[in-house]
């Protein structure tokens, strides 16, 4: 009885020495964690400095990320549908990529955003529908600003859009901005185009629907990258002169998340408000006998969710 006692107060002396124990190296290693930080303050903080120095200097700067996302499936006598045998699948993908030239006296930026989407649903057992991948989202953007600096934050620019699609019906439409005026750069990584003075060429087959116009141009870009977290937000507005029917705009948004080596989660959405697409569709698409007055005139959308890389 004795020794029994005996053990087990020592186990009670063991399990209480190692607790006191562990609890000592744990008030050590916050007190180590407080003494790395204390260093490593300072130094982020010139490394930041350094950093905002090196985005101040002349010269180019290039970069490229985009997002990949879809699925797959395949279903073989799955009763409890109302489709037991079928194959269905879904792939997206955003590219957005930039190039931008920086001087004391002027700046030239470029860049490239690039939205592709397809889609399948093959029902086995019918032979009318496809079995292939249909294009479904289909955007192409290039875009061009040369400014001359008058001011640390406002230069007097010159701006070339271009918009169609690429894997359908390319260039119809398609649509070409040319125009001059202001940029304004209110503070870092954002931008804002002003241009009173901007034609909107329009390419299409159809010349009863789609047609160019003399008008206004308003573009606002933000792109910002904070750690593993990337951003870029882009509105374009183009205002007609003529009437509002020919006027357009879209607002696209990505966003990245790094994980490992460039590789990480994304997300993209986008909004588009055109008259003249909505018009063309309800008319040689569908058929419909409508007009710019009696179009319902649907706010169009889309978003991608997946895998991303940036480089």
């Amino acid at each position: 009885m004795k020794k029994t006692i005996l053990a087990i107060a020592m186990v009670f002396t063991v399990a209480l020495i190692n607790a006191q124990t562990k609890e000592e190296l744990e008030a050590q290693i916050a007190s180590k964690k407080d003494s790395i930080a204390a260093l490593t303050g300072p130094i982020q903080g010139r490394v930041d400095a350094l950093q905002a120095q090196i985005d101040g200097m002349p010269g180019w700067r290039k970069g490229a990320f985009g997002t990949i996302g879809g699925s797959l499936s395949n279903f073989n006598n799955w009763f409890a549908q109302g489709t037991p045998n079928n194959s269905s699948g879904n792939i997206g993908i955003t590219g957005n990529a930039f190039a931008n030239l920086k001087q004391e006296k002027f700046f030239w930026n470029n860049s490239l955003n690039l939205n592709l989407g397809w889609v399948k649903l093959d029902n086995k057992d019918i032979d009318t529908d496809s079995e292939d991948f249909e294009a479904l989202t289909d955007v192409f953007q290039l875009t061009s600003l040369y400014g001359r600096n008058i001011s640390k934050t406002f230069a007097v620019s010159a701006l070339g859009e271009y918009r169609t699609t690429l894997l359908n019906n390319f260039n119809d439409p398609g649509y070409l901005d040319l125009g001059v005026g202001g940029t304004w750069t209110p503070i870092e990584n954002l931008i804002v185009v002003i241009h009173p003075l901007n034609y909107n060429f329009v390419f299409a087959d159809d010349d009863t629907i789609f047609n160019s116009s003399l008008g206004a141009k308003i573009v606002a870009d933000y792109t910002r990258k904070i750690g593993a977290i990337g951003f870029k937000s882009n509105l374009s507005i183009f205002s007609s002169y003529e009437t509002s029917d020919l006027s357009n705009w879209t607002w696209t948004n990505n966003f990245s998340y790094t994980l490992w080596k460039g590789i990480g989660v994304g997300f993209d959405f986008g909004l588009r408000n055109n008259k003249q697409e909505a018009l063309n569709y309800q008319v040689n698409t569908l058929g419909n006998a409508v007009t710019f007055d009696t179009l319902d005139n649907e706010l169009q959308s889309f978003y991608t969710v997946g895998l991303s890389y940036s480089f």
